[in-house]
């Protein structure tokens, strides 16, 4: 063409026809001369190329951090990890969870076989230690969590006590020679537990002092418990809270939100809280305003008659005549009770404190899940960690509390209007994501021991920590089956670009946090309950399943410098890149 002496075609025909082309057909004929390669770099046809290829909406804009299309196109086509590298058959029963530590040197898998093993995590992956908590009469391992400083491990278990009644317990491990440093009960067990700091974990436990109403007191407690118990204090109580309906509070969490204001990756745009007064943000209802209304109305007539935990408009099948009062069962009773005794023996949230625009390096959020109208969990509880909480020096029980504040009240509850089965922070813990199946939209709940039927599609909401408020479209793509009294909780990660998430459809999944699509489903032969990024290395993941393995996954561009023999059976990206 241009040695030849031969007319060349203007760049716009050739740019029309390369936009009937897909991806790989442009690449090959980027090959052919320097006026085509030309044209099949440009960032109009890379634009329409990535819109359509990855079927986005073209409301979306580029990614920020994105210096083109074309590379945007390539990092969502090469930097996904979708290739399975390896598959590690070391457990003997359903693994129950991954984790990663922070350096990413080592990873933790838990199982139903009742070990928790440490990895090391180099190019031959092998286990670096192996403890079998049968001895310490637990049923199985189901979590863990390496400290900030990678030198503790914390995992968490099932305990059989008594009478063959279970619960949950807490061990600490030494990771310089794996000593076993403390243990901790932990009730009910899926409170699971964590990391508030280096040395400090959060624990626990649960009183009944009902049929449906119960109290859940939060723990903190010092990771090494030997000597120092006998001189100094090595608990204290952090929160008390009533639990009504048969609901506890579950999945602890902690969130440093020493980084909201510099975050990784900021969705959708970002606004403050208009009130800086408790609230609850309903998933369930059609529009903000209305919960608040509610809660106006109940707030001005404390004393009001009602059935349950039920809104007034869920007892619309109920025929009252005026001055008449309904019938309450022993459930309703119990429940109308523990509501007059929550509201006179609450110790009120701080608004003072949750009014100021704090930036310091201490402020944290204690995130969990708990409920109020069944005993499933549909709600976010958050309560903001103050500076006398880090530490179990003071009183054993805590600050001082006058007899009318036995309980403490939430600084914010998130309704999702369904069984929350997941919750994972982003890298900066600007972001919670939370795995949830929802209900049937305008469903009544009459009974709190018959929650309503659950969707099998998992929905993933994304809500922002700073604003308090759901961003971005809710993600979909995995599914489950297992019913309410069943349904068991499937662990997701989040990576400074991607989510990823097991199912129970025997497949894990990864979305792209920006465009909020599903880029790669990652196949197992049974459930995927766990999976996790490395922290320092997005482009590997690692999947923990009921058929007993552990699967590593690498991106295609990792592997190519691993192994440095690009594929070139088809056209791809290898050949753009300068490595």
């Amino acid at each position: 063409m241009e040695g030849g002496g031969l007319p060349q075609l203007p760049d716009t025909i050739l740019l029309d026809v390369f936009l009937k082309l897909d991806h790989q057909d442009v690449l090959a004929s980027g090959t052919t001369c320097r006026q085509w390669y030309g044209v099949s770099r440009d960032e109009f046809l890379w634009k329409d190329l990535f819109y359509r290829y990855y079927n986005v909406n073209r409301s979306v804009p580029r990614h920020p951090a994105a210096i083109s299309w074309l590379g945007e196109f390539q990092r969502l086509f090469d930097t996904i990890p979708c290739v399975e590298v390896e598959e590690l058959k070391e457990h003997r029963d359903q693994v129950l969870h991954v984790s990663f530590s922070h350096n990413g040197y080592l990873f933790g898998s838990c199982s139903k076989d009742c070990f928790v093993k440490v990895w090391n995590n180099d190019l031959e992956i092998s286990v670096l230690h192996s403890a079998n908590m049968r001895p310490y009469n637990w049923s199985y391992t189901q979590f863990s969590q390496f400290n900030a400083e990678d030198t503790l491990l914390l995992v968490s278990g099932v305990y059989i006590g008594p009478h063959s009644s279970s619960s949950g317990e807490i061990a600490v491990f030494n990771l310089d020679d794996f000593t076993l440093l403390s243990r901790v009960r932990n009730k009910p067990y899926d409170v699971f537990g964590c990391w508030l700091n280096e040395t400090h974990l959060i624990s626990g436990n649960l009183h009944w002092i009902g049929n449906m109403t119960s109290c859940s007191v939060l723990w903190l407690n010092k990771a090494y418990q030997d000597i120092e118990s006998e001189n100094i204090n090595v608990v204290k109580r952090l929160f008390q809270l009533q639990n009504l309906n048969a609901s506890t509070i579950r999945t602890v969490m902690v969130a440093d939100c020493s980084r909201h204001d510099s975050p990784d990756l900021l969705l959708d745009s970002e606004e403050e809280l208009s009130s800086p007064a408790p609230r609850v943000f309903d998933l369930g209802s059609d529009n903000e305003g209305d919960v608040c209304s509610k809660l106006k109305q109940r707030s001005e007539k404390p004393d009001e008659a009602r059935v349950s935990s039920l809104d007034s408009g869920q007892r619309e099948g109920n025929v009252i005549s005026a001055g008449e009062q309904p019938l309450m069962d022993e459930k309703q009773i119990e429940a109308r009770v523990a509501q007059l005794f929550l509201q006179a023996k609450t110790k009120p949230a701080d608004t003072a404190l949750l009014s100021e625009q704090q930036t310091t390096q201490d402020k944290k959020y204690l995130i969990f899940t708990t409920g109020v109208l069944t005993y499933t969990p549909h709600q976010i509880g958050i309560k903001q960690i103050l500076p006398h909480h880090m530490t179990t020096s003071g009183p054993v029980l805590g600050e001082e509390r006058s007899s009318n504040e036995f309980f403490d009240a939430l600084d914010y509850t998130i309704d999702v209007h369904g069984h929350i089965i997941g919750m994972g922070l982003s890298p900066d813990h600007r972001y919670l994501y939370v795995n949830s199946r929802a209900w049937p939209k305008g469903c009544v709940i009459s009974d709190p021991m018959n929650p309503p039927p659950i969707a099998e599609e998992i929905d993933i909401h994304v809500f922002d920590l700073k604003t308090m408020r759901e961003v971005t479209q809710t993600l979909r793509a995995h599914t489950a089956y297992t019913p309410n009294d069943e349904c068991f909780f499937i662990f997701l990660d989040v990576s400074r670009d991607y989510v990823a998430s097991g199912a129970e459809d025997r497949h894990g999944y990864i979305w792209d946090r920006h465009y909020n699509i599903c880029l790669a489903k990652l196949q197992h032969a049974d459930v995927v309950n766990s999976v996790a990024f490395n922290p320092l290395d997005q482009e590997m993941l690692i999947t923990a399943s009921d058929d007993c393995t552990l699967k590593v996954w690498r991106s295609p561009r990792i592997l190519r410098i691993i192994n440095a023999k690009p594929n070139r059976k088809k056209f791809s990206f290898f050949w753009l890149n300068n490595k």
